[in-house]
């Protein structure tokens, strides 16, 4: 329960031992957490030993498809969080992400959540045609190692690399990230990898 009322959780646990980290991962404004590129990148850190929820925020659990005020949506996210790091473990670290509008959430509440890392998926640098209303200031406030993962068709813009953030542009992909899902996974879990070993992705 939020203040903004009740999120759903689905959660996946590691199959034997202690869970490595926990993964937190949302969707788009008008969508849910089974698009294929968010369950791509939760199949590719089970492995991992990744304790994932895949979370459908307040506003959709509700029926709305806009997420309203940033302030709003963010502080129902940070609630979210405190409560699945009670289930799974306080001191196990979290990495956060989602796919467009979750994508900016992810990033926006990294400071707040405590985050490890995230992971942005199809993050919306500008609205289509408006490169001039550009998003990178949300990125930036992660002031985490950040993964980005775009399609190089997406009308909203691909991102730029920056110290701590990784791009990976995959060809042929448009915002949904649908035609080829497993390469945003493998690019998930190869990143995810290099974090566990300790080798941040450019920070």
């Amino acid at each position: 329960m939020t203040g903004e009322g009740p999120a759903w959780a689905e959660i996946g646990q590691p199959a034997a031992g202690r869970p490595a980290f926990l993964l937190a991962l949302t969707h788009g404004a008008g969508g849910g957490p089974g698009s294929p590129d968010v369950l791509a990148v939760a199949a590719a850190a089970a492995p991992l030993g990744a304790w994932v929820a895949r979370i459908t925020q307040p506003y959709r659990v509700a029926g709305r498809r806009a997420p309203g005020t940033a302030a709003r949506q963010d502080a129902a996210w940070v609630e979210v969080i405190v409560a699945l790091r009670d289930l799974a473990g306080a001191s196990l670290p979290l990495v956060q992400g989602g796919r467009s509008n979750g994508a900016r959430v992810a990033c926006r509440t990294a400071p707040a959540a405590g985050t490890r890392a995230v992971i942005a998926l199809a993050f919306p640098l500008h609205p289509p045609g408006r490169p001039d209303r550009s998003r990178a200031g949300e990125m930036a406030a992660a002031g985490t190692d950040v993964l980005v993962i775009n399609g190089d068709r997406d009308p909203f813009g691909v991102p730029a690399s920056a110290p701590g953030t990784r791009v990976v542009v995959l060809a042929g992909e448009s915002h949904a990230l649908s035609r080829h899902p497993e390469e945003a996974g493998r690019a998930a879990g190869d990143w995810l990898r290099e974090m566990l070993a300790g080798q941040p992705g450019g920070r």
